[in-house]
């Protein structure tokens, strides 16, 4: 009976190390983050900013890596993540709510907030309504009285299906009455492109994005409580002009893993992504590309994901 005991207590000990030593020597090569939007898009620009420290000491000592999977508003990239990534810490991914949530209450995916571990959140960026700088629209009015008048011909750009733009899209619609056509595309980048282009006649996109592009467009709404007050002061809320359009479509971004991750890396992530997040230098370039942060633990990332998840069923069972 004693040797029985001394050997169970052996193989507990060495259960208890070997579940305690991927924390031990992680990370010990380079870290791959996924991204799924096409490069120059708003959540690639910002992954780029905010993971630019990770090869640093007191932060991750290993640089991360970003990896490009775009395609059905983020779909095909989270179906690949959420069923073939390992779960051993060096495939992480990038989320974007309320995109993910709202495609999975909407599609079959093989993603839902049940299967994939939230670590941190580096920003919250909210939709707006953009047309062409030669656009004859000036306004919010003006656009709703064109299309008022031409039902279903405005065309309206977006980064997919049931990603923020297109929430906020439908939030539109519903707020103004009218009815408008959307143009998906496979992220920020390519629907901003034609609106620039003049491939379409207006598009919903985020607030960082239509930033960096402002000298050729005019942004006439914002999809949030409030003006925007380090960016686009000038640019009203839709709720300022009469249409009821809430902040349902603000973009959080972060970074998660797959569940089945050994609890101890991501214990160390969770602890040192956000501190990251924070570096100076981090902070400087996210203003310069107008890019508002908005720095979350893993524990309130987990609550939001839940109140979410809550929110868009009834959201999207209304629209």
């Amino acid at each position: 009976m004693k040797r029985m005991l001394i050997g169970a207590a052996a193989a507990l000990a060495l259960s208890f190390t070997a579940a305690q030593a991927p924390a031990a020597d992680y990370p010990d090569r380079p870290v791959s983050l996924v991204v799924v939007y096409s490069p120059g898009g708003a959540t690639d620009f910002q992954a780029r900013i905010v993971t630019m420290m990770a090869g640093e000491e007191k932060y991750l000592g290993q640089p991360m890596v970003i990896i490009n999977k775009p395609g059905a508003g983020g779909k095909v990239g989270w179906n690949q993540y959420a069923s073939g990534a390992k779960t051993d810490g060096y495939e992480l991914a990038s989320y974007n709510v309320p995109h993910f949530i709202a495609q999975s209450i909407k599609f079959e995916t093989k993603y839902n907030i049940d299967n994939l571990e939230p670590i941190a959140n580096w920003g919250a960026d909210p939709a707006v309504f953009v047309v062409n700088k030669d656009s004859p629209f000036n306004t919010m009015a003006d656009a709703v009285k064109w299309a008022k008048d031409n039902p279903g011909k405005l065309t309206v750009s977006g980064a997919g299906l049931y990603v923020g733009h297109h929430i906020a899209f439908l939030q539109i619609q519903k707020g103004t009455g009218v009815e408008m056509k959307y143009v998906p595309h496979k992220g920020g980048a390519p629907a901003l492109k034609s609106v620039l282009g003049g491939q379409v006649m207006a598009g919903v996109n985020n607030l960082s994005d239509a930033y960096r592009s402002r000298d050729n467009l005019k942004i006439l709404g914002i999809a949030d409580l409030e003006r925007d007050k380090e960016f686009l002061p000038d640019v009203p809320t839709f709720k300022e002009q009469g249409y009821d359009v809430d902040d349902s479509s603000v973009n959080f971004r972060g970074i998660m893993v797959r569940k089945g991750t050994p609890q101890p890396i991501i214990d160390l992530l969770a602890a040192k992504v956000p501190e990251m997040f924070k570096n100076a230098r981090v902070a400087k370039q996210m203003k310069a590309g107008g890019s508002p942060m908005r720095i979350m633990t893993r524990e309130q990332v987990q609550t939001m994901w839940k109140n979410r998840q809550v929110f868009l069923k009834e959201l999207l069972a209304g629209l």
